[in-house]
């Protein structure tokens, strides 16, 4: 029976979404003017409040210099002409005192209230109580509403002045008041947003749209010579990410170079290697065939002969795979140094004439590592080490190149040491890296990078631990300090019979 199928999640018709620009400036400009909108509509509470306390503030002294009239008759008493004309002038409907001895006095009489007055005092008033009350007057509703102010007197001396007034008035210059605000706050937004869009658009939007572009044009064609941004030189973040993203597009072409020289070389070391493996077999064949000739000569040699051959079939065979895979995992085992030092050192062109091998390794010193792999690393740094010292000019004093083995905390220590010229602190940035750390003419630059690969395959590692004009130490850290191998016991000849 075919398997069934897996259970598909169930289609979900995209939902109303709310409409957001997906421009970086739209955004920047909708977000400027809704927060300068915000921060003007916090200022219209107070504003609001302000606006009606000096409203009522001003019918209270209006009122109190209306009733000062009272005090200028005779007999202190006011016809209902004159209180309804000072009723009229001032927007008031009654006013009356209070003396310090707590006798009430209505300077101005008024006609008969309809319904309760809400109260307004001006003297005490709350934060919470002062910023709400001109939304409560507008939104008061009821024809012939009135309101009644209490404040103190400055024209009297007495405790306080009240006064009952219309709110119609107030409520009707505090609409116009509000809509100059809004119209005000409305210009004032759509303003300061323009002049913080523009500015931050000269500013930022548009040097990161210009980065965008170029990242944009470098990811569609690296090797395209106008996708490289130029750094305009400014010293802020701006400035900064140009700078980073101008060297991160050079080392990427640095990189994509290399690759595309890799694989050049690869190509080529395709190419070549069925003709390589077969010249191998015939080299094989051919120690097979000395090996019948039983010259002691050729007896003592061949070993290393058919050694050699071997480890050279074994590269030809897996140089394919070198640029699709890692190394292999090294099989560490605790192996004699000296011997692996004279097989490297041989291969390595060491000779007494010319540049000579100064071994202080015991000859039962032991390393744990791969032998294979330890051997390219040897025959690396020793190769590398002979080249440096061959190519100083003027050169007096013998080559040569020393090897030392330190064993601390469970690490050993392999230093080769020459005194050769030195490493250049130009090279020295790139002195393990593929194709870039070469010091010589001609030279690939791959020896280092694979020796230092393959130690750190074994969980170690490769540095240039002194350079100078007296020379160059490389130190090789491998993991683990075996205890030196104890010599073999000589079985004694067992004793004739008597």
């Amino acid at each position: 029976m075919a398997d069934a199928p897996f259970p598909q999640p169930p289609i979900r018709s995209p939902g109303r979404r709310f409409f957001w620009p997906g421009g970086l400036s739209a955004r920047l400009l909708i977000l400027t003017i809704l927060f300068v909108a915000g921060a003007g509509a916090m200022a219209v509470p107070p504003a609001l409040a302000a606006f009606e306390e000096q409203w009522l503030l001003d019918r209270v002294r209006a009122a109190e210099l209306a009733s000062l009239a009272t005090d200028v008759d005779p007999d202190q008493v006011m016809s209902e002409a004159l209180a309804s004309k000072l009723r009229a002038g001032a927007g008031v409907q009654t006013v009356a005192i209070l003396d310090n001895d707590g006798n009430r006095f209505l300077k101005v009489p008024g006609p008969k209230l309809r319904r309760l007055p809400y109260l307004v005092d001006l003297r005490d008033r709350a934060l919470g109580s002062w910023l709400s009350a001109p939304f409560q007057t507008l939104s008061g509703g009821g024809e012939g509403r009135m309101v009644r102010v209490i404040a103190e007197p400055r024209f009297y001396d007495a405790q306080f002045i009240e006064v009952v007034a219309p709110d119609a008035a107030l409520k009707a210059e505090l609409k116009r008041y509000l809509w100059r605000l809004l119209a005000v706050m409305a210009f004032v937004s759509a303003f300061a947003g323009g002049l913080v869009y523009l500015s931050l658009n000269f500013f930022l939007v548009r040097p990161m749209q210009r980065i965008t572009r170029s990242m944009e044009r470098f990811a569609a064609d690296p090797e395209d010579a106008e996708a490289r941004i130029e750094p305009s030189g400014r010293r802020d973040e701006i400035g900064r990410a140009e700078v980073e993203l101008d060297r991160m597009q050079a080392e990427l072409r640095t990189a994509l170079a290399s690759r595309a020289r890799l694989a050049a070389l690869g190509e080529a070391v395709a190419k070549i290697n069925h003709d390589l493996r077969n010249m191998l077999t015939s080299a094989q064949i051919a120690s097979e065939r000395l090996a019948a000739l039983k010259d002691p000569k050729v007896t003592q040699a061949l070993p290393r002969l058919e050694r050699a051959l071997d480890r050279a079939v074994t590269l030809a065979t897996d140089v394919l795979t070198y640029g699709k895979t890692q190394e292999a995992a090294p099989e560490a085992r605790p192996m004699l140094l000296a011997p692996a030092l004279e097989i490297a050192a041989e291969e390595a062109r060491l000779s007494n004439d010319r540049v000579r091998l100064a071994s202080g390794v015991d000859p039962a010193d032991q390393v744990s590592a791969d032998p294979d792999q330890l051997h390219r690393i040897l025959v690396n740094l020793l190769r590398n080490a002979r080249e440096a010292v061959e190519q100083q000019e003027g050169r007096e004093a013998p080559a040569i190149i020393q090897v030392s083995l330190a064993q601390e905390d469970g690490v050993s220590l392999i230093h080769i040491a020459d005194n050769g010229p030195g490493v250049s602190e130009r090279a020295r940035e790139r002195l393990f890296q593929p194709f870039a750390g070469s010091t010589r003419p001609g030279g690939a630059g791959l020896g280092l990078a694979i020796a230092r690969e393959l130690a750190v395959g074994h969980g170690g590692d490769l540095s240039l631990a002194q350079t100078g004009p007296e020379g160059s130490v490389f130190e090789l850290r491998l993991p683990g300090a075996p205890p030196r191998r104890k010599p073999a016991k000589k079985r004694r000849a067992a004793s004739p019979e008597v």
